[in-house]
């Protein structure tokens, strides 16, 4: 039994005297069982519903000893909401993810595949994605607890990694409050259910047994939003990505320029075996000319004289340093993303097309460029459809790589 597993069950034990002594009391009022049954009979009946489909087709072509991948595969998600009775709140989400078709690929999964095909992180299997109670004691303030997917704000440090077919949730308490201007975000994380889960032992640690904090302050001004951050993960078994961050962030506009900064250190923390010093900043600037929007940007993750780098294992990193997902784990020389994208809309479409030159922070190797080109058509508010392309041409870093999405999104 994991750590985690095992701090659950404490805490079930602990709780359940008292419970049972509430169950066996005598003295309860017939109204109050009465009160009871209703309030989750509303909750249920006044509860809302959905079947959501995603189907994605995805091929890998890499210029290295890996053969071709080609991954066909289903999400089907059945999720519920109920209505809040007394301020209470359920959310359960169910998802199963099978292969339709054509099925050559490395998911990690420890099957015929391991090891001889490019990777495609998307394990076949079904599981519980999210299942919490939510207790609004007020209109601006919540409290949450059970598996949850949370994403603090542009998801560079927590994220729910929602472009895989299993989403990254969290076994967590969260607690949000919303006074006037400032925003409070803060969760504690036992457990990160990651996106290699899946019906097969898979080669990537499929959860981290987690003793975590993330705490985002935010202040929303005329003149802007400032923000600020902590994020203090500590990993049972993942020792080596154990970290605290903590940081600022400003979003706002000058003029007809939409700028968002950020800057971050990082240090070891918890049970890291390594001692390491390292910072993080991103600058971006966007507009629109006529039907053309633009985005300009830098993100700099540090590195502590080569030896480890700026790091953020909770982050829905596919969003970051080009959609050909090479720089998952940060090279220990750090990264330097320059990047620009160049956009337009029209009715039900939608065209992007992002470039990227990539170098280390440490060393000045030069690790190679990407561009990215996305595109969707919106055919009513239930469906829609996405492709995407990511070509990677690799200098000192990483094979040669072609990548091509083909989804299908439906909500029922």
């Amino acid at each position: 039994m994991s750590k985690s597993h095992s701090r659950f069950y404490t805490v079930i034990k602990k709780a359940l005297p008292g419970l049972g002594a509430a169950l066996s009391c005598a003295a309860l009022p017939a109204a109050s069982a009465q009160s009871l049954t209703e309030d989750v009979a509303s909750m249920i009946s006044g509860g809302t519903s959905h079947l959501a489909l995603r189907y994605r087709f995805e091929e890998v072509e890499q210029d290295n000893l890996l053969k071709d991948a080609i991954a066909s595969t289903l999400r089907t998600r059945l999720s519920f909401q109920s209505a809040p009775a007394k301020g209470i709140s359920l959310t359960l989400e169910a998802d199963s993810i099978s292969t339709v078709g054509s099925d050559r690929y490395d998911s990690f999964a420890l099957d015929r595949y391991r090891g001889r095909y490019s990777v495609i992180a998307d394990p076949v299997g079904s599981e519980i994605n999210v299942a919490s109670l939510s207790y609004a004691p007020e209109a601006n303030s919540r409290y949450s607890l059970g598996r949850q997917r949370l994403n603090h704000a542009n998801q560079r440090f927590l994220g729910s990694v929602g472009f895989r077919q299993n989403e990254q949730t969290m076994d967590s308490f969260s607690y949000h409050r919303q006074s006037g201007s400032l925003s409070v975000d803060y969760s504690y994380l036992w457990n990160v259910n990651r996106v290699f889960g899946g019906k097969q032992q898979s080669a990537q640690a499929t959860d981290f047994d987690s003793n975590s904090h993330a705490l985002l302050l935010a202040s929303k001004q005329a003149w802007g939003t400032l923000s600020g951050f902590v994020y203090a993960l500590d990993f049972a078994d993942a020792r080596a990505a154990s970290s605290l961050s903590y940081g600022l962030s400003y979003q706002g506009k000058v003029k007809a320029v939409s700028l968002l900064a950020s800057a971050a250190l990082q240090q070891d923390y918890g049970d890291n075996p390594l001692s390491y010093h390292a910072a993080y900043w991103l600058l971006e600037g966007s507009g629109q000319f006529g039907a053309l929007t633009w985005l300009v940007g830098t993100e700099v993750l540090g590195s502590d004289d080569g030896q480890q780098a700026f790091s953020t294992p909770l982050a829905t990193l596919h969003r970051y340093q080009g959609f050909a997902d090479m720089f998952l784990n940060t090279p220990a020389a750090g990264i330097e993303d320059y990047y620009l994208t160049l956009g337009t809309s029209r009715e039900k479409w939608n065209l992007s097309l992002s470039a990227h030159a990539f170098k280390s922070s440490e060393g000045n190797q030069d690790y190679g460029r990407e561009w990215d080109v996305v595109t969707g058509y919106r055919v009513n508010s239930n469906i829609n459809l996405e492709a995407k392309f990511a070509r990677y041409d690799g200098e000192q870093f990483g094979a040669d790589t072609d990548k091509l999405w083909l989804t299908l999104n439906m909500l029922f």
